[in-house]
């Protein structure tokens, strides 16, 4: 309660020009001078920068919260692997309470042991997948035992102690960088002009500006989490659902159930990587209760059936990987 909460203030105040914002300057002044010290550090090589011997894409955003990183995540690989390359994904696995680290990843890992998103990817994308908190080792793990010949680190644009060689910055096209402060006054982990560093930034959703490609997420149907039907969003108008959504932006997912005719179910937000309790998920007389992939992934064990998940995909235009493609075989 008190995270669903804290959530729910920070919202207000990064994203609605709250006074508290404002108040919380000084702490921002301080964040983003000790960010710039800590990338100027790796840059001059007082902190150890790893380079491996295949080229990294970094695929990551600016602000705190999802953006929808790991749906881009999966269609590059998707991309990537019909052009003939074998691709790898690395990430940091949040929330994942593993003993040991790096941790290879499977279709059948345990999302508490290795974190939700890396565990989607590794359903989806089809390939090899390994997750640990210094992403260089995680590299390693997959270069020593797979045939990669890419390696795509999920959420890693601050992670500078892994080398790269093609950025790709994620924005929310529906909030964009909120108040433009930088934590704790806003959702900012680095200074708005980062973005221009980086070789392609992608809007998802709402309306891209300038030198931002397009990116639309899109889900037609839902799975139940028990017996594994799949059922188009439009059968469960007129039912009694409820929708729950704990990722970094969940009125994204809400508009799309709204847009597939869903505008009566009661929405639930829940805090990014929520970790679900079987109280979570009783709702009196609901008929339904659907969710994202990624909360499906933690409500599996207690699952019934009145659960569904819906799969979401990225839908871009063909420039990004044309020109990232081009970029990596220059390498």
């Amino acid at each position: 309660m008190l995270k669903k909460l804290m959530a729910s203030l920070l919202n207000e105040v990064w994203y609605k020009d709250h006074f508290v914002g404002t108040l919380l300057m000084p702490f921002s002044f301080i964040f983003m001078d000790v960010v710039k010290l800590r990338r100027w550090m790796y840059k001059k090589g007082f902190k150890p920068v790893a380079k491996l011997p295949v080229p990294v894409i970094i695929v990551g955003n600016i602000t705190l919260g999802g953006t929808g990183k790991t749906p881009l995540v999966i269609y590059l690989v998707q991309q990537l692997k019909q052009a003939g390359f074998k691709p790898g994904v690395v990430s940091r696995g949040y929330g994942g309470q593993a003993d040991t680290w790096p941790q290879a990843v499977t279709a059948s890992s345990d999302a508490q042991q290795i974190g939700d998103e890396p565990l989607l990817i590794a359903r989806h994308a089809d390939c090899p997948v390994a997750v640990g908190p210094h992403r260089a080792d995680a590299a390693r793990l997959l270069l020593d035992n797979t045939d990669c010949d890419v390696i795509i680190s999920d959420d890693g644009l601050q992670h500078y102690a892994l080398h790269r060689d093609i950025e790709i910055v994620v924005i929310d096209g529906i909030r964009r960088f909120g108040n433009n402060f930088c934590l704790p006054s806003g959702p900012l982990r680095e200074p708005q002009e980062r973005v221009r560093e980086v070789d392609f930034v992608v809007c998802n959703g709402g309306e891209p500006e300038e030198n931002e490609l397009s990116m639309q997420l899109e889900g037609k149907y839902a799975l139940n989490l028990k017996t594994q039907e799949r059922k188009p969003l439009f059968e469960f108008k007129g039912m009694t659902c409820h929708v729950l959504a704990g990722i970094g932006h969940p009125q994204r997912f809400f508009d799309l159930l709204n847009q597939a005719g869903l505008e009566s179910c009661q929405m639930h937000p829940f805090p990014d990587h929520y970790a679900y309790t079987e109280k979570d998920l009783q709702f009196k007389g609901a008929q339904a209760v659907l969710m994202t992939e990624k909360d499906a992934v933690k409500c599996q064990a207690f699952a019934t059936e009145q659960y569904w998940s819906v799969p979401v995909e990225a839908k871009l235009d063909n420039q990004l990987i044309e020109q990232l493609i081009v970029l990596l075989r220059a390498k």
